[in-house]
Parts: structure tokens; C-alpha cells; sequence
């Protein structure tokens, strides 16, 4: 027996479609912000994360910084210590300076000059004194800076003509002011090696000289 279906069947069919779609539109909806949430707590978690690295850095940058200051601090600290030990040893070695300048002036000043005053100011000595020529305030000049061992860079200061009067008699006399610097014992024994190790240079720089190479 043949049946015929009436009913509209097109109409249904795009019913049945229509209800598929929007289905699969739910479906998509919920697929999506099941993905938006763990995407979200996936963000969340590692921003929180990344958070507390930030914070532990801070604060270990913070201890840092406190350290940094303890050493700056410490630095000072030493730097001021060794240079009271310093100020405390330059005092006990400037007490033999006047020996040493003395006589060491003794040996460098040449005939014909005279020594009036000494003044020492510092690390500075001025000398006032009468010359009989100014050849012999220059030959005075050159031991200071040749040949004295403790004062070097003499400067001359002022030189002119003067009358000296001894008794009844009166010459012609050249009074001079000289600004000569001294060492400490310290610095003294610093030049000392300086030029002990250069002479060891050039000593073995001759021996290389002469000695042959080898190829």
C-alpha cells in the first residue's frame, strides 16, 4: 500500500536545522568560555607568579643595598683609620726632620752665603739669608735640587741688592728669600725604591743589550 506523507516535511526539516544550529552555537559558547576561563586562570596563576618573583627580587634588592651601604660605610670607616695611623706616623717620623734639614743645609750651602731665619710651614721650608754674589744663591739653588736628599724644587722667591753694615765698615750684600719643599721619611723611602727598581731596569735592559738573542 502506498503512503503518502502529507505533512510539510520541508518546514520541518529547516526546524530541525534551524534547532542544530543554534545547538552547535550553545555548544560553541560554552566550548568558548570554558576556554577564556582556563586561559584566564592559566594568566591569572602565572601573573601571580611573576608577581612574587618581582616581590622576592625587591626585597633581596633591598638587602642588597642595605649590604652595599654597611660596606660603603666600612670603607670609610678604614680609609679613616688608616689615615690617622698615617697622620700619627708622619708625626713621629717629622720629629727628626730639623736634624736632618740642618744638617743637611750645613753640607749644601756654599761659601758666602749666609742663613738668617728658617721657617718651616708644612711640608714647605722658607729660607732668608745674605749672599755675596747672586752666582753663589744660584749655586745654593742647584744643591737643593741636585743633591739634597730630603728638600727638592727650590723656588726663589725674591733676591735684591742690600748694604750690610758691620762696625763702621758697610759692603754690598744680596739678601734672598728661597721656598724649598721637604720630604717625609715616608716619601723619602718611596723615591729611594723608585729609583733603585729603575736602575735594576736599565741595569738588565744593558745586559739584554749586550747579551745576544737567541733565535
Amino acid at each position: 500500500m502506498i503512503k503518502i506523507n502529507l505533512l510539510p516535511h520541508r518546514e520541518e526539516k529547516r526546524k530541525q536545522l534551524k534547532s542544530d544550529f543554534y545547538g552547535f552555537l550553545l555548544l560553541s559558547a560554552i566550548f568558548g568560555a570554558l576556554i577564556v576561563v582556563v586561559v584566564s586562570a592559566y594568566f591569572s596563576r602565572e601573573l601571580s607568579t611573576q608577581n612574587d618573583k618581582n616581590a622576592f627580587i625587591k626585597k633581596e634588592n633591598a638587602k642588597l643595598d642595605d649590604r652595599i651601604k654597611e660596606i660603603a660605610t666600612l670603607r670609610q670607616e678604614i680609609d679613616g683609620l688608616k689615615a690617622r695611623q698615617q697622620a700619627v706616623e708622619d708625626l713621629q717620623g717629622d720629629r727628626n726632620q730639623p736634624v736632618y734639614l740642618l744638617d743637611e743645609l750645613v753640607k749644601l750651602t756654599p761659601e758666602g752665603v749666609y742663613l738668617r731665619t728658617l721657617k718651616q710651614e708644612g711640608q714647605k721650608v722658607v729660607l732668608n739669608g745674605n749672599a755675596q754674589s747672586q752666582d753663589r744663591v744660584a749655586e745654593f739653588i742647584r744643591n737643593l735640587g741636585t743633591k739634597s736628599e730630603w728638600m727638592y724644587k727650590p723656588d726663589l722667591d725674591d733676591i735684591h741688592s742690600a748694604a750690610l753694615v758691620t762696625g763702621k765698615e758697610s759692603k754690598k750684600v744680596y739678601e734672598f728669600q728661597v721656598n724649598v719643599s721637604i720630604k717625609r721619611p715616608r716619601e723619602k723611602e718611596d723615591a729611594a725604591s723608585q729609583a733603585a727598581a729603575s736602575q735594576t731596569a736599565a741595569s738588565q735592559a744593558v745586559q739584554t743589550v749586550k747579551t745576544p738573542g737567541t733565535p
